[in-house]
């Protein structure tokens, strides 16, 4: 009953987030001035913190961790992550996590032929490398494929790469000073698995919480450090869609959530978690999987940083706080 209660307040806050803030600008405190949104203020918890809430639904160790796990990605302890972003459990634990058969690839594959079929048309493995300016204005985007005109310039990139890299230097808004106090939400170490035969004993999605959660997430945001007694995600979405891997085998992932910014990204360092993961994944299962792994890809923080030009390798952008939300976020 109080979870089911903890997850119907959770929903309040995803549908206000949702409908009443999400798609707002956040240009001006003026757009916040609304009647449902401060009618609700205390119903979204802003000023309660996600550990004290989540301790209303339950003293159980395992429990209090799946739900307190989301917001490990945001950019904060849970104890200084306002309980607003319960919403989070109600996305994953009442909407669903949803997945398109196929793979991930579909879902970038279906939004390149609807922007198609407006006329939108695509440049890849083109680097953007600056603007050129005009009375203030971005007139042209700069390639080394060639510059391009644009009426209208909207930067999907890293914040900190469009900024400080790609804006010439009398267009930034930032110094670097500024962007070193920004918080990041985590980095990650990630380990992509073909597997020759079937893996038992796991679904599409695993979460290993065999070790304490604050332990982890002390290592990624008080005291940066790659962690000690890692919790991480493994995923098998061959499980769900068998057309992703060759008949018979077994398409997996492994996920390890890092700090943000940190030294030491080696091999060495990489094969040491993978094999810190791999026993407690066969420990698990109860079969061997290393001597069947046929495919094995990793991706890291000096990976995140050379692939998408991420600020300290980050996997998630900006960290998820108040003081970094809303009006709040640099603009650019």
């Amino acid at each position: 009953l109080r979870l089911r209660k903890f997850l119907k307040q959770a929903e309040y806050k995803y549908n206000v987030g949702i409908q009443d803030l999400v798609f707002k600008p956040g240009r001006s405190l003026t757009e916040f001035m609304d009647f449902r949104i401060f009618k609700g203020l205390f119903q979204l918890d802003m000023l309660k913190d996600i550990r004290k809430h989540v301790a209303e639904v339950s003293s159980h160790p395992k429990l209090k961790a799946i739900l307190e796990f989301p917001v490990l990605f945001l950019g904060a302890l849970p104890q200084n992550t306002p309980a607003l972003y319960s919403l989070m459990n109600y996305a994953d634990m009442s909407l669903g996590t949803w997945y398109p058969m196929g793979g991930m690839n579909k879902i970038i594959e279906g939004m390149v032929s609807v922007a198609k079929e407006q006329g939108v048309k695509f440049r890849t493995s083109t680097e953007v490398t600056g603007f050129k300016y005009s009375n203030g204005r971005i007139i042209s985007v700069l390639t080394k494929g060639g510059s391009f005109t644009a009426d209208i310039v909207v930067g999907g990139a890293d914040y900190h790469h469009i900024d400080q890299k790609i804006s010439s230097p009398e267009y930034r808004e930032y110094s670097p000073e500024y962007w070193e106090k920004r918080k990041m939400a985590p980095s990650s170490l990630l380990f992509y698995l073909g597997v020759k035969g079937k893996v038992n004993n796991v679904l599409h999605h695993n979460l290993f919480f065999d070790y304490e959660l604050d332990q982890h997430a002390h290592e990624i945001y008080t005291d940066p450090t790659w962690p000690t007694k890692p919790l991480f995600y493994a995923s098998a979405p061959t499980k769900t869609d068998e057309s992703i891997a060759p008949e018979g085998c077994e398409n997996m992932f492994l996920l390890m959530p890092t700090a943000p910014g940190l030294s030491g990204d080696s091999e060495e360092v990489r094969e040491k978690y993978y094999h810190l993961m791999m026993d407690r994944l066969e420990s698990y299962t109860g079969e061997s999987i290393r001597d069947r792994v046929i495919v094995k890809r990793s991706f890291a923080y000096s990976d995140f940083k050379s692939e998408y030009n991420s600020f300290k390798g980050n996997a998630y952008g900006l960290a998820n706080t108040l003081d970094q939300t809303a009006i709040f976020k640099p603009r650019l």
